[in-house]
């Protein structure tokens, strides 16, 4: 009679779960030429906002904001930006209603700058801003913060000491409060900011002027930008850290990739206490390459994180990762087609499922903005990829010096023509082996042949 007690106390209890809980579905959006899908958030009326870039609609690259309702289908689609190329890597819905984008400008400005777009629910702009110097700077992360301002994280080549860690203080209409810089005296860069509950901020990226080598870099910082504390986490090769958030305990997670530990690149998940102490570390992956681009703490305490794998199925492919609250894995999934596939956002839904922002060469014309809506299980409705399949290996190369500082050379295929991707999977070019990567920002790209899938080479270019 307790037993049964209990099961209709429960059965009473239990919220009812929405008709739309069930939804599993994958969408594709752009032309013809190329588009992505950088961050993803679920808005206030249940559908999505996507932001990320379009060579398919207005001048060159732009800035490109998908608006979805909560079954993927397009509502509006925008495009922000000039004659050169705009950038979107960055979008959150405002307490108004619109939405605010972060990323940068090669149209307006001093040469690259950071470029914020503030919004209407429509997606109309009403005021862009710019910040930065004569070099080159840019914005990964953008929140709006306790005040209605709204805060920047990203990198600088224009203050400090090389490239530096970026973070950018505005007010609701987006007028500069206050700017810092933080890194040594080599090559530092922030790629995600968020308001702590103490009204500061927590700043996730990579260093090289401290620890051994490339590391994560970890930065906490007072309500006005003051350093309080930083850390460093990897071993002796190189390592980043993509995303952070501060968990319910008041410690963070942080997620990215390591060469340090496991085989080659792996995702790299860090959880630290509220005074950036490692808790615990964990490495995700197979014998490829893996990298973890987005973390959230899920309502079970345990964590998702979304990136891209290319370890499992046809060429790299979407991979997301279910932890528990200790990291430990309790599924993983793919997907994608049989080419080039990469998850670069991922956030839990109202329903407990999860939805993931990238970007398919599988799917649709040319490169595409790839939008994944999955149920609690990472089930997203289609056929899934079975792990294991290996990678598709028409051609092995080795390039030399790697890391490199001006060029590298790809021995016997120097009259050979290969592209280079950078870690996002835009392609920046072509180069003949005899002298690859010449002209790069430092950096991690991966080289391939042309006219087919090899299996990808990772090389760095170091300042």
């Amino acid at each position: 009679m307790r037993r049964l007690f209990l099961a209709v106390l429960l059965f009473v209890l239990t919220p009812a779960v929405p008709a739309f809980s069930q939804q599993r579905w994958e969408r594709n959006y752009g032309g013809t030429s190329g588009d992505y899908g950088y961050s993803v958030q679920q808005t206030s009326d249940g559908g999505y906002i996507v932001a990320g870039w379009t060579d398919s609609f207005g001048n060159a690259y732009q800035a490109y904001l998908v608006k979805t309702n909560a079954f993927g289908d397009t509502l509006w689609t925008r495009n922000y930006g000039g004659a050169n190329p705009e950038v979107g890597r960055s979008v959150q819905q405002t307490t108004d209603g619109g939405y605010i984008i972060a990323g940068y400008t090669g149209s307006y400005g001093n040469g690259n700058q950071v470029y914020l777009i503030k919004t209407d629910a429509s997606g109309e702009s009403i005021w862009t801003r710019t910040y930065g110097g004569t070099n080159f700077d840019a914005g990964y992360s953008v929140q709006q913060t306790s005040d209605s301002g709204y805060v920047i994280a990203g990198y600088t080549n224009s203050f400090g000491n090389g490239w530096q860690v970026y973070l950018i203080k505005t007010n609701s209409s987006g007028d500069t409060l206050w700017t810092k810089t933080y890194g040594g005296t080599s090559s530092d860069g922030g790629y995600s900011v968020q308001q702590t509950s103490d009204g500061g901020y927590v700043i996730a990226g990579y260093t090289i002027s401290f620890g051994n080598g490339d590391q994560v870099y970890l930065i906490k910082t007072n309500a006005s930008g003051d350093t309080l504390w930083t850390r460093t986490y990897g071993g002796t090769n190189y390592d980043a850290g993509y995303s952070v958030q501060q968990t319910t305990d008041g410690g963070y997670i942080v997620a990215g990739y390591t060469e340090s530990f496991g085989n080659n690149d792996q995702v790299y998940l860090i959880k630290t206490n509220a005074s950036g102490d490692t808790l615990w570390t964990r490495t995700y992956g197979g014998t490829g390459y893996e990298f973890g681009w987005s973390v959230q703490q899920t309502q079970d305490r345990g964590y998702v994180v979304a990136g891209f794998t290319y370890s499992f199925g046809d060429s790299s492919q979407v991979y997301l990762i279910k932890t528990n609250a200790l990291g430990d894995t309790l599924w993983t999934r793919t997907y994608g087609g049989t080419d080039y596939d990469y998850g670069y956002s991922v956030q839990q839904t109202q329903d407990g499922g999860y939805i993931v922002a990238g970007q398919t060469a599988s799917f649709g014309n040319s490169s595409q903005a790839y939008l994944i809506k999955t149920d609690a299980n990472g089930s997203s409705g289609a056929e899934e990829t079975a792990e294991g399949r290996g990678l598709r290996s028409e051609v092995r190369i080795k390039a030399t010096p790697n890391p490199f500082m001006i060029y590298a050379t790809i021995p016997g295929y120097e009259m050979k023509t290969f592209e280079m991707y950078d870690i996002t999977g835009r392609r920046v070019g072509t180069y003949r082996g005899g002298r690859i990567g010449e002209g790069l920002a430092p950096g991690v790209y991966f080289v391939r042949t042309t006219g087919g899938p090899s299996t990808p080479v990772r090389i760095v270019k170091v300042r």
